[in-house]
């Protein structure tokens, strides 16, 4: 991995690859360099203790962690890295991901998790790249430049739900 690699995306299991991919498609869309692993808290904590140890050498500045059910991953990492560190629990069959936020955001004092929603690894890539913003003015425009951005799409939602009305709208958009 290139020298300045600056978030590190790790996962429990490769089956939560579908929903950490968005955390990487935001990454990309700032240029923001990232690298995926497989790491799971309970069966590798080997390799999640090597890849901790290793993350501030290899130019990781934030990680970004996704687990489901118990959802130590996030929690784990935190504990042996002063890095920020940003946990997405992954939706579950059992019980659709409350287990996976539950555990990720019950983080004890002095352990802290940022968490977001579950399976929002969208969101994670957006925190991950307003976090590296702080010290890095080129991300910081290109983070402001996506919020007006946002704001501008709604302006222009609410503009065609006032011309078409709801009920035109809502089937205009059923069709997408």
């Amino acid at each position: 991995m290139a020298k300045d690699l600056k978030v590190g995306i790790v996962m429990g299991s490769d089956s939560d690859l579908e929903v950490m991919a968005e955390a990487a498609k935001v990454l990309e869309e700032f240029d923001v360099q990232y690298e995926i692993t497989v790491a799971s808290a309970h069966r590798s904590p080997e390799i999640v203790h090597k890849y901790v140890n290793n993350a501030k050498d290899s130019g990781i500045k934030v990680i970004i962690a996704g687990a489901g059910g118990a959802a130590h991953l996030a929690g784990v990492i935190a504990s042996l890295t002063t890095l920020p560190v940003i946990g997405i629990p992954i939706k579950t069959k059992s019980l659709n991901g409350l287990d996976s936020l539950l555990s990720t955001v019950g983080m004890p004092p002095g352990v802290p998790v940022a968490t977001v929603g579950i399976n929002s690894a969208k969101n994670a890539g957006i925190l991950a790249v307003e976090i590296l913003a702080i010290n890095d003015k080129d991300l910081e425009e290109k983070i402001i430049a996506y919020k007006k951005k946002l704001g501008k799409e709604i302006e222009i939602k609410n503009e065609k739900l006032s011309k078409v009305g709801f009920k035109k709208y809502i089937e205009e958009n059923k069709k997408k």
